[in-house]
């Protein structure tokens, strides 16, 4: 059934054999359903200190580290470029915003899914630009015994967030595997760009009101409607069936 899909990875990227050994999971959007709270955030944060950015917009910077992102907005609309420690502070008030929100509850089937894989044997690694502590911090504890800080890449973790492929080069060292050894969960466009250029195959899931293609345009292997799908189909994508 995705045989077809696994060879067009194998000859784009010159692998041999596709031979899962971990599975990169994004956190927004894919492990919690937070996406609609962060929209609401940046969107009522960013108005008061000065940038227009519609809670839709969330979606489409999805994945990209706050700083990064709210660089860029200062770019296109202030035509200034700001600093490191400025944006951080600007950030800070969008990380209040979502701290006031309700508790972002867990992504349906997303346990079940995990629970599949860490059964087979396989490394589960948790690879975010979030840097909202308040859902960090949650993980261990709402995936207990399935996710571990030792496995877990932050905003905090690297120089440059997706979709810059080092989040899930650096997912693939901590995992201690390759590339053609792992396989990603991602629900955005700029996190599955990051993933196909870290060499990855690519399993999208989308979860928010993005269409498809924009999944597909950025180069995502497989795609898939909700986490509920993908799990019912899992045993048959890391078989090669």
């Amino acid at each position: 059934m995705f045989d077809t899909e696994i060879n067009k990875y194998l000859e784009k990227h010159g692998f041999e054999a596709f031979t899962p050994k971990a599975v990169l999971f994004d956190m927004d959007g894919v492990l919690y359903d937070s996406m609609p709270y962060h929209a609401r955030s940046w969107h009522s944060s960013m108005a008061r200190l000065g940038i227009n950015m519609a809670p839709e917009e969330a979606y489409e910077y999805e994945g990209m580290r706050g700083v990064e992102t709210i660089k860029m907005l200062a770019r296109r609309q202030w035509g200034k470029e700001i600093s490191d420690d400025e944006a951080a502070l600007m950030y800070e008030e969008k990380a209040k915003d979502f701290r006031a929100c309700p508790k972002a509850q867990k992504m349906e089937s997303v346990e079940e899914l995990m629970r599949m894989i860490k059964a087979d044997g396989l490394k589960i690694v948790i690879v975010t630009g979030s840097g909202q502590r308040t859902l960090l911090q949650r993980l261990e504890d709402d995936f207990n015994g399935l996710v571990s800080t030792s496995l877990v890449v932050t905003s905090f973790d690297v120089k440059h967030g997706k979709p810059d492929p080092e989040p899930y080069l650096r997912g693939l060292d901590k995992a201690g595997v390759k590339a053609n050894e792992a396989i990603v969960v991602e629900n955005a466009p700029l996190g599955v760009r990051a993933a196909v250029a870290a060499g990855i195959f690519t399993i999208a899931v989308n979860t928010g009101p993005l269409p498809d293609k924009a999944l597909a345009d950025e180069g995502a292997n497989l795609i898939f409607p909700t986490m509920t799908a993908l799990k019912d189909t899992w045993r048959q994508i890391v078989s090669g069936e």
